[in-house]
């Protein structure tokens, strides 16, 4: 009987330690700084995002811009997003992988986090009209 009500609470307290509601966001890594960089590796599962902020104490002379760089191979899939203004923003991302962020910072300082998402989350993400 000791043993089934054991066995019975080991199960309950395995549910509640890995539950995770299926609209919750997943914080794999976070990146901030001031400098240019290459980030260090990180690994998601599709669907992700990035979502970042810069900001500078130079606003008029800041300028950014962020690529995603395959970090098996080194090489470039694409800029992410370039601006010359204070911000933030989401990226949203439909292929898992591992990945390093290329950063090319002058006058700013910055913030990025990588996060998973569920497919329902994605689903609500659309392009912003501009």
């Amino acid at each position: 009987m000791i043993i089934r009500v054991l066995q019975i609470l080991s199960i309950i307290i395995s549910v509640l330690i890995f539950y995770q509601p299926l609209n919750a966001e997943t914080t794999i890594r976070e990146f901030s700084g001031t400098k240019s960089i290459t980030s260090g590796e990180f690994e998601v599962r599709a669907p992700w995002i990035i979502d970042w902020r810069v900001n500078s104490n130079y606003k008029e002379n800041m300028g950014m811009e962020v690529s995603l760089v395959n970090a098996k191979t080194g090489f470039l899939i694409g800029r992410i997003f370039k601006t010359k203004y204070a911000g933030n923003g989401v990226k949203i991302f439909n292929e898992g992988g591992r990945y390093r962020l290329r950063i090319s910072s002058s006058f700013t300082n910055w913030n990025f986090k990588i996060k998973e998402i569920s497919k329902a989350e994605a689903e609500s993400y659309s392009a912003k009209a501009r």
